[in-house]
């Protein structure tokens, strides 16, 4: 028998075959290798088979946000694209984390990937501002609010009331509610106390005789004007028999109306929208920080009517998509310093959770931000308070920043957190050293949390222009020395 050539011998001799077997002839050699079956099952399961085992990957659609901080995968969030690919619910997102961690960055980064998909972001109340920069870079439209600069109506209804065929009179009772609701809202706030059932019924009947007078859209002194008419129609519902007992019975309204009008919202709220919203523009920013300088109350009502103009917007985009055809629009709503708008009176959450609970239907997600839970418990009653924990609660995601160890115990009976992702959440909450220059530790570091699923640490980093644009600290800095 011959014998074997050197290579094949030597060959041979190696202890272990390589991955395919050894080659040469008669030693085994496999031309295919079939990939090895995967199975799935939780790791209580399977939990005696590791290291033969692997967590599923990130999700892959929506905005690119960061790396995963433990294996470096990218990592991708949109609530409306999470919301198609079945990984939420709702597309409800609720961001909290301390000043300074960064949450404003991560929802420009959002914002900015909105744009780029074809989602028209919405700022509703942009108080600082942080987000005018980014969306004139954008090419979007900014709508500055204040004494002297752009106005809203808070009774417009815009195109929805110029839609008329079938369904219109559908829309002619969401006009109607949405436009008292928001009249009940901010004369609450100016009186800071709940409007009565009478009063409620009063400003209803009086904006059905406005709709049916006016051309155009009504304003807040049309309903004042209306009201110190006092003509049979509203006597009728006042059940009074005399102009006497009529005025006594509406003294009290006709007063917080004429508070609206010449008190600290003087000048804002009391004209004809002069700027509509552009839903064609590719970003849109109502910028209210010209307001926050004359009080919370102002600024409230600015962020109220904000809210309710945008969301008529978007409902008359939908509309219009059912009723004539027209291509129907994805929107991102962006309500930064939630707490603001919600503390300024009795009942005020109760009208921002019903515009905001019905936004799945309209092809809407939302982002709210705010600091803390512990914001939410300035709100005057329990009420109130239960009501806005509510916002919380019915968001698919919340992400938190930098929080400490107190809040994080409140967040967890909530949205269920684990010992370590409580942990690493309250070790990016402040600096472990007194060194000046040294990075905030929590500076731009999530953890995404959806359900009941383990949450996703990420860390987002910049890139181009995006640290210009989405920096909220450069008035502080040019302030240096």
């Amino acid at each position: 028998m011959p014998s074997k050539a050197p290579a094949e011998a030597a060959a041979m001799a190696e202890p272990l075959a390589p991955s395919w077997g050894w080659k040469h002839p008669g030693a085994g050699r496999a031309a295919h290798i079939e990939a090895a079956p995967e199975f799935q099952a939780t790791t209580s399961q399977v939990c005696g088979l590791f290291p033969f085992t692997a967590g599923s990957g990130t999700p892959t659609v929506g905005t690119p946000i960061g790396r995963h901080q433990l294996w470096g995968e990218v990592v991708c969030c949109d609530p409306l694209a999470w919301l198609r690919a079945g990984l939420v619910t709702n597309p409800g997102m609720f961001v909290l984390g301390q000043p300074g961690t960064g949450k404003s960055t991560l929802v420009k980064r959002l914002l900015t990937g909105a744009v780029a998909t074809g989602t028209t972001p919405i700022v509703l109340g942009d108080t600082k501002p942080d987000y005018t920069m980014l969306v004139d870079h954008l090419g979007g439209q900014v709508i500055r609010i204040g004494r002297g600069l752009d106005r809203i109506n808070p009774l417009d209804a815009g195109p929805l009331a110029a839609v008329t065929g079938p369904g219109s009179d559908t829309l002619r009772w969401e006009i109607r509610s949405r436009r008292l609701s928001l009249l009940l809202a901010l004369a609450t706030l100016v009186r800071e106390s709940r409007i009565t059932n009478a009063e409620e019924v009063v400003l209803g009947r009086a904006l059905d005789l406005l709709d049916d007078r006016l051309d155009g859209e009504p304003t807040i002194p049309d309903v004042l004007r209306i009201l110190e008419e006092g003509p049979a129609e509203l006597r009728a519902v006042t059940r009074t028999d005399s102009p006497a007992a009529y005025r006594q019975h509406t003294r009290e309204l006709a007063f917080t109306l004429e508070l609206l009008l010449t008190g600290s919202l003087a000048g804002v709220f009391d004209a004809p929208t002069t700027r509509p919203l552009d839903l064609d523009a590719p970003a849109i920013s109502v910028d209210i920080s010209r307001v926050r300088a004359a009080g919370d109350k102002l600024l409230t009502a600015a962020m109220l009517c904000t809210w309710a103009y945008a969301f008529g917007m978007v409902d008359a985009s939908a509309a219009l998509a059912d009723l004539t055809g027209a291509p129907r629009r994805t929107h991102l709503g962006v309500m930064d310093e939630l707490w603001r708008a919600l503390r300024g009176a009795p009942g005020l959450v109760e009208h921002a959770d019903a515009l905001t609970r019905l936004n799945r239907t309209k092809g809407m997600a939302s982002i709210m931000i705010t600091h803390s839970l512990s914001d939410l418990d300035a709100l005057p009653s329990e009420e109130d308070r239960a009501k806005a924990r509510g916002f919380v609660e019915r968001a698919a995601i919340t992400v938190l920043a930098g929080l400490p160890p107190r809040e994080l115990g409140r967040i967890h009976q909530i949205t269920p957190l684990t010992g370590p992702e409580q942990h690493l959440v309250a070790a990016w909450s402040a600096p472990d050293s007194w060194q000046t220059s040294a990075r905030h530790p929590g500076r731009g570091k999530y953890l995404i949390k959806t359900g009941e699923r383990l949450g996703i640490p990420v860390e987002l980093s910049l890139v181009g222009p995006e640290i210009d644009l989405y920096d909220t600290d450069q008035a502080i800095r040019g302030g240096a020395t």
